[in-house]
């Protein structure tokens, strides 16, 4: 093929729609989802269609090896629920042995760090309780792209050529599929995933128990096996979703959603309590007092975060104390707009990697906001022999702390970073939301819901703006701060005390990449935004 530039340097408007819509990061996902909106199906069907394709089309940062959370709202009674499709740590992987190995934190890239993949399971138990169509109908498009080959997409491509996940595929004799020709491919190539292709086909055959049992699960047994790991085909076996109540709290009249812990969404939850003590609307965006108080908030909360997220089946968080907004107030006051705290301490409220998201609004106006991942690129790096499934490293989050709320215990599971959300303004849909990238999702969630609330921007401004990032949720760690952000102003964060680091080019992957969909409740009309940091589109009809 001959060389052309695949820089992204054009301006977006917002997508603009009143049947159906769908916002992800790769356009043949969101075609995908799409071409189920137009045949009947409902905002469910179409997400599960829009991740299976990611799978394909961007493997190293989501897959039937990862996990799933979603939030749905359904269009005719305004009730909200949340899927919790994360997988547990096999039950015989204990502290004390990794000790006894030598181990000191939880080693990222191993055996030891898969945790039972929960997704499949998830899209399953999502499409009995919500959908419309089968399994089968939904994973169509995904087969025929693993089956026939897509072209690598530009954003997507520049990732999977680096020589870091290169390196990764090599040290796995069973990730052939994703080096054609012995080599990462190149933007525009046309890729086969055939192994890929076949397991999904069985999925589709029959069911999330394909997965869970059988020659798939038996793969991954003993793929992890040969690498050290203990998950046994029980732990697949007995893997299960739970269902819950959205955690929620409100932001200038604007009802905000996530799912509780084990994820992280009530980070952003806490700090977007904290903030709404302060008029971020009479300050522009790019003034570093406002910048200055918006990071302190996020500290914060990921303070109390380090401290407090964990499996609730396994531990008591005091999630309602943690949102009130008296602590938030509390909280806010060690936060002065001279100076950034030398020390941030987790507070004691009274008793009381590598990812997709996508978003899809019906013409029903049901509204799934849906995160998939395999957490850092490509997961574990070991694809499950014969079945091009890529094995997530979800447990690289747990504690080596004794005692620890998120402390790792045989069945339990880790803390988690992927968080869809969503928003909603007395009682009716007002925005499907999310910013994927580890830790800084929540902060994603917060800085796109200031623009559009404190703001006024549109889903798609509010997605260019650039953003600053609390590297690793580290409340002691560096500010990223994107390009675009005026020189003066990260200079002014720098003397306030803030460790700072300008960070451009293809680095500016460290901020992200979310979808929006806003729901006008008065005309119905949808409007859609897809981040210019992806390769993603909104479609819509």
């Amino acid at each position: 093929m001959k060389p052309m530039s695949f820089d992204f340097k054009s301006r977006r408007s917002m997508i603009v729609a009143n049947r159906g819509m769908v916002a992800a990061s790769n356009p043949l996902a969101a075609q995908a989802g799409l071409d189920i909106l137009r045949k009947g199906g409902n905002a469910v069907d179409a997400a599960i269609a829009t991740a299976a394709v990611l799978n394909v089309t961007a493997p190293a940062s989501t897959g039937i090896g990862g996990d799933c959370f979603a939030l749905y709202f359904d269009g005719k009674t305004g009730q909200i629920t949340a899927l919790n499709g994360s997988g547990r740590a096999p039950a015989a992987l204990t502290l004390e042995a990794l000790r006894a190995q030598g181990f000191t934190a939880m080693p990222a890239r191993s055996a030891y760090a898969v945790t039972v993949p929960g997704a499949v399971r998830g899209w399953e138990d999502l499409l009995k309780r919500h959908g419309r169509m089968t399994l089968a109908e939904t994973l169509a498009d995904a087969i025929y792209y693993a089956r026939e080959g897509f072209p690598v997409s530009p954003v997507f491509g520049a990732v999977w050529a680096s020589p870091a996940m290169e390196s990764l595929l090599r040290q796995c004799p069973y990730a052939r599929d994703y080096l054609p020709d012995g080599k990462t491919p190149e933007v525009g190539q046309r890729v086969r995933l055939p192994d890929l292709a076949r397991t999904l086909q069985a999925i589709a055959d029959g069911g999330a128990n394909a997965f869970y049992t059988g020659e798939i699960a038996a793969s991954i047994v003993s793929t992890l096996q040969e690498y050290g790991g203990v998950m046994t085909l029980d732990d697949l076996e007995t893997h299960r979703s739970t269902w819950h109540t959205p955690i929620q709290t409100t932001y200038r009249g604007i009802a905000v959603h996530e799912c509780p812990p084990n994820g992280q969404g009530l980070v952003a939850l806490q700090a977007l309590n904290i903030a709404e003590g302060w008029m971020l609307r009479d300050m522009l965006w790019s003034d570093p007092v406002r910048l200055h108080l918006m990071i302190e908030a996020i500290r914060l909360a990921f303070a109390d975060a380090h401290r407090y997220i964990a499996d609730m089946a396994a531990n008591a968080v005091p999630v309602e104390a943690l949102l009130d907004k008296t602590y938030a107030a509390q909280r806010r006051r060690l936060i002065v707009p001279d100076r950034a705290m030398p020390s941030v301490p987790s507070g004691v409220p009274s008793p009381g990697s590598d990812t997709v998201y996508l978003t899809v609004v019906d013409d029903q106006r049901n509204a799934c906001s849906f995160i998939n991942s395999l957490y850092m690129g490509f997961g574990s790096g070991i694809v499950a022999k014969g079945t091009g499934v890529f094995l997530q490293n979800r447990g690289a989050n747990f504690s080596f702390e004794p005692g620890h709320l998120n402390a790792l215990m045989p069945g339990k599971r880790p803390y988690h970073t992927i968080i869809p959300g969503m928003a909603t303004q007395s009682g009716a849909l007002w925005a499907s939301f999310g910013v994927m990238g580890g830790f800084m999702q929540p902060q994603g969630h917060v800085q796109v819901l200031s623009a559009m609330i404190d703001d006024d921007l549109n889903p798609q401004e509010a997605l260019d703006r650039p953003r600053f990032y609390l590297m690793e949720g580290d409340p002691h760690g560096v500010i990223a701060l994107e390009d675009g952000i005026p020189p003066a102003t990260i200079a002014r964060l720098a003397e306030l005390g803030h460790t700072v680091r300008p960070v451009g080019g293809s680095d500016r992957a460290l901020f992200g990449s979310g979808q929006i969909i806003r729901h006008d409740a008065e005309s119905g009309v949808l409007f859609g935004g897809s981040d210019p940091r992806k390769d993603g589109l909104v479609a819509a009809y």
